[in-house]
């Protein structure tokens, strides 16, 4: 059983080995978390080259050497190469840098879960590598349960809870009233994109 939690990205030096659709899926992701992204690939799929472009990640079009790894946070090894996969993965661990390599699982510290997101609101799903087709199907069921106003939806719950802070006086109170709050119905109205009246429902309870 993997050990869950969300990492803070937002600057950390990721390098990305290799430049096609594997590794596109895992800069995608490291973009959207704000890291400071470097693929090393000589060639990338277009979609990479843009983002370069763009200067959204670095790209150095070349081949993997060692001292890439030097203050790296985490390193993705995804080349078409397995042994270069594995002299890039075990530089990585006597350095103390992180190591994912999708293709060959037991040089990895770590797996990156299906996900969904909406806003601020993030679903994970993992089968620790028993199913990755049933994480895809939890995760379409996951889509049409939490349409994308709940992403809006989350963030007025947030600023209603630092108000209720201030006019709940304790913790047991506010209990009360999130679970009165966040009852069947007041959902249902989100699900249908009805925010206003599920704000005022809430507040009325």
């Amino acid at each position: 059983m993997k050990y869950a939690m969300n990492l803070e990205m937002k600057g950390r030096r990721c390098v990305v080995l290799g430049g096609g659709p594997v590794a596109l899926r895992k800069v995608r992701r490291l973009v959207r978390a704000e890291a400071a992204v470097t693929v090393i690939a000589p060639m990338a799929v277009m979609e990479l080259a843009e983002l370069a472009l763009a200067r959204r990640i670095q790209w150095q079009q070349r081949g993997y050497e060692e001292s890439d790894l030097d203050g790296a946070f985490l390193v993705v090894c995804a080349t078409n190469d397995a042994d270069v996969n594995v002299r890039a993965a075990e530089a990585a661990k006597e350095r103390g840098v992180l190591v994912n390599a999708p293709a060959q699982p037991a040089l990895s510290d770590f797996t990156v879960p299906a996900s969904l997101s909406r806003g601020k609101l993030l679903f994970t799903i993992s089968t620790d590598g028993g199913s990755p087709a049933l994480s895809r199907a939890i995760r379409q069921q996951l889509e049409t349960l939490y349409p994308a106003a709940f992403g809006d939806w989350l963030d007025i719950v947030a600023a209603l809870r630092e108000e209720q802070k201030e006019r709940l006086g304790t913790a047991r109170e506010r209990e009360q009233f999130w679970r009165m709050a966040l009852d069947d119905g007041i959902l249902e109205l989100v699900r249908a994109g009805r925010l206003d009246e599920a704000k005022e429902q809430m507040l009325s309870n």
